[in-house]
């Protein structure tokens, strides 16, 4: 009996060892816990697990436009040629607004070539700009706008509002926020009948703003002022927040 058991044992042993072979070539060695280590040093501790959402609704007070021209010319250097004078005439209107140095920023500036619709020959060349105009009094932005397209000579005009500054209204929401993940939390203590304790761990899961669409403007008649309601600019935050089982 005992001649059986040491060739069983030496087979063993060559079976772990062809594994930690295979596990060494074949992939990354990981150390794990055995599964009664794990279990003996793990403590579950008691505790609620909630959320909380909560939205403030701030009137904005930054509109950002965008202003863009473009030029379609024989030549390269033509079109080219041609968007810088347009873009100088822009330019100089929106700081006469006027706008400081720092509120203005090109965001695109492209030249290329123009096909015929059978896309074979070339036919001429289109230059294009995109300037970013910041504009801080929102209740003007329609005029604005009108000077911009009427005596600026843009061609291509989005805009949008935000919070120049959104972290007191982003403060203000995260609160709220965990004010409702602390009722919830209280309902479903009282309802487990067990007491509410300190919170152990808080989550910011989500900061964002929802702000009003873009708009796309085509321009007005000269003498009538363009119109731009503003509204109101939603914070949302959304938090985890952990509470322990008194």
């Amino acid at each position: 009996m005992r001649n059986m058991i040491v060739p069983l044992g030496v087979a063993v042993t060559c079976s772990v060892v062809v594994a930690a072979i295979v596990v060494t070539f074949g992939r990354p060695v990981v150390l794990t816990s055995s599964p009664s280590a794990v279990t003996a040093n793990t403590t579950i501790t008691p505790a609620i697990l909630t959320s909380g959402d909560a939205i403030v609704s701030k009137k904005p007070d930054l509109a950002v436009i965008g202003a863009g021209i473009d030029s379609q010319q024989p030549t390269a250097s033509a079109a080219q040629a041609d968007l810088a004078s347009k873009a100088a005439k822009l330019i100089a209107r929106i700081k006469a607004l006027p706008t400081a140095d720092q509120d203005i920023n090109t965001t695109g500036y492209w030249i290329g070539p123009v096909y015929s619709p059978q896309g074979q020959t070339i036919t001429g060349y289109r230059a294009a700009e995109q300037l970013q105009v910041k504009w801080h009094n929102v209740d003007t932005v329609g005029r604005a706008l009108d000077a911009i397209v009427q005596e600026g000579g843009a061609t291509n005009i989005s805009i949008g509002f935000g919070l120049a500054d959104p972290k007191p209204a982003q403060a203000e929401a995260r609160t709220l926020a965990i004010a409702d993940a602390r009722a919830k939390a209280q309902s479903m203590a009282s309802a487990a009948g067990v007491r509410l304790g300190q919170v152990i761990q808080v989550s910011d899961r989500s900061s964002n703003s929802r702000v009003p669409s873009p708009i796309n403007y085509s321009g007005a008649a000269a003498n009538v002022p363009t119109q731009v309601p503003v509204g109101q600019l939603d914070v949302q935050v959304s938090v985890e927040v952990d509470f322990a089982i008194g």
